[in-house]
């Protein structure tokens, strides 16, 4: 529970950009870890679901700030 609390607290301090590579990231690894889940590899599949979680943490972020720039 604290180490969640923790990574959203890091990730509402980081800029714009920073999300948005770090979205890209996650997607990639994604990509790559469904592949390896395809293959077999059984233990990919919890980091599947933590690089889904993280990614939407971040899109939520990103969503957040554009609603409220929007409303400035």
């Amino acid at each position: 529970m604290v180490k969640r609390r923790e990574e959203i607290e890091r990730l509402h301090d980081t800029s714009d950009e920073d999300l948005h590579s770090e979205a890209a990231r996650l997607k990639e690894s994604i990509f790559r870890l469904n592949f390896k889940l395809a293959l077999g590899e059984v233990d990919a599949i919890k980091n599947v679901r933590q690089e889904k979680k993280s990614l939407a943490r971040i899109q939520t972020i990103i969503k957040e700030r554009a609603t409220q720039a929007a409303t400035k």
